[in-house]
């Protein structure tokens, strides 16, 4: 009798990813679980870091399964592939979307790597997204609950990191999946979802970037006339379409600031009262760049969709990638709201991800 198939499932501490391992064992893998210990905030300064009550919780899990537990310490390879990612790009005046990044290089990257050396045949996350097998090639799909899919965050992988992934909870309502967690007596059933970002746990990106980014002050200017308003402390902080922390006082019809650019030259933030009208809010066309595509490369202009935000709709988009492959040129059925650069906008044909590039 040959030996079961190994697989590494990436164990966080939470509800998704212990029924990943549950339903694995289930369907007779060789199931092993894995920590991986990305970032360390010991002192809590900038916010709440559970990770040691993470580690306990995936151990439980472990040892309610059966299966065997390891701490992955990973903190120097996420230091240089996410976090400095992260500074850089809000360092440039960009929205870099860091999610998108650990997917790629670190979950299915450096993580997947060591799996694949220690004789793993495949690695297993909670993510909710699906994945098809077909005669040429392994798709990516939507996950079966639209209030939970992740598909967006994976827009930036590779044929080959697909094709050793396995999504076992795709195909699964998150409130299926919790009664399964409830019947099978796992002690994260009833945790409450990580509302965190991928490395620095629950805290707010602002305290994140006032802890290692510098300020660098400077005026605070009305896009339509072009008066100075105010002072912000760096330009860092704020995002395309932003409205809250702005701190300029609204006009006397309750109409409320929002930011519709960065000025490099004078290190002006721009901002308008928000609506259809704001100079450079909403966006008919764009540029996107480092294209990554999870299958064929699109080399013709093509109808399409995309997601330009994860909680955002498909939209129909008309996609006209550049000679080069490197870029395309995009123009959208209905105008989008606050493009901002370094963020990332996945392609899609239906429920199925094409891949995705990067707002320039």
């Amino acid at each position: 009798m040959s030996r079961p198939e190994r697989i590494l499932v990436a164990l966080s501490g939470g509800v998704d990813s212990s029924v990943a391992a549950l339903l694995l064992k289930r369907e007779g893998y060789d199931v092993v679980g894995a920590y991986m210990k990305n970032w360390i905030n010991e002192d809590n300064v900038i916010g709440h870091c559970p990770w040691r009550q993470d580690i306990d919780d995936a151990r439980a899990v472990a040892d309610r399964l059966g299966i065997e537990f390891r701490v992955m310490n990973l903190m120097q390879d996420y230091r240089r592939l996410v976090v400095d990612y992260l500074l850089e790009g809000y360092q440039r005046g960009l929205t870099p979307n860091p999610d998108v990044m650990c997917n790629r290089e670190m979950k299915f990257g450096v993580f997947a790597k060591f799996a694949e050396a220690d004789g793993f045949t495949a690695l297993a996350t909670g993510h909710h997204a699906r994945r098809a097998a077909t005669a040429r090639s392994v798709e990516l799909l939507e996950g079966s609950d639209p209030g939970k899919d992740q598909s967006y965050f994976l827009a930036l992988l590779s044929q080959s990191q697909l094709r050793y992934a396995r999504f076992p909870i795709g195909h699964l309502k998150k409130t299926e999946l919790r009664r399964i967690a409830a019947d099978a007596g796992l002690p994260t059933a009833a945790k409450k979802d990580s509302q965190g970002i991928c490395f620095i746990g629950e805290v707010k990106m602002a305290d994140f970037l006032r802890t290692y980014v510098p300020e660098h002050p400077g005026p605070i200017v009305h896009a339509v006339d072009g008066r100075v308003i105010g002072e912000h402390r760096g330009l860092h902080y704020y995002t395309l379409g932003q409205r809250r922390g702005i701190r300029v006082p609204s006009n006397t019809d309750d109409k409320a600031y929002v930011v519709t650019g960065k000025r490099s030259g004078d290190h002006a933030l721009l901002v308008a009262f928000d609506g259809p009208d704001a100079p450079g809010l909403w966006s008919g066309e764009c540029r996107v760049g480092q294209l990554s595509y999870l299958d064929e490369p699109i080399v013709r202009p093509r109808r399409i969709e995309c997601r330009v935000r994860y909680r955002d709709p498909r939209v129909f988009i008309e996609f006209t990638p550049d000679p080069s492959g490197g870029g395309a040129s995009v123009k959208f059925e209905k105008p989008q709201r606050a493009l901002a650069p370094g963020q990332i906008m996945a392609l899609y044909d239906g429920q199925r991800v094409l891949g995705g590039g990067v707002f320039t």
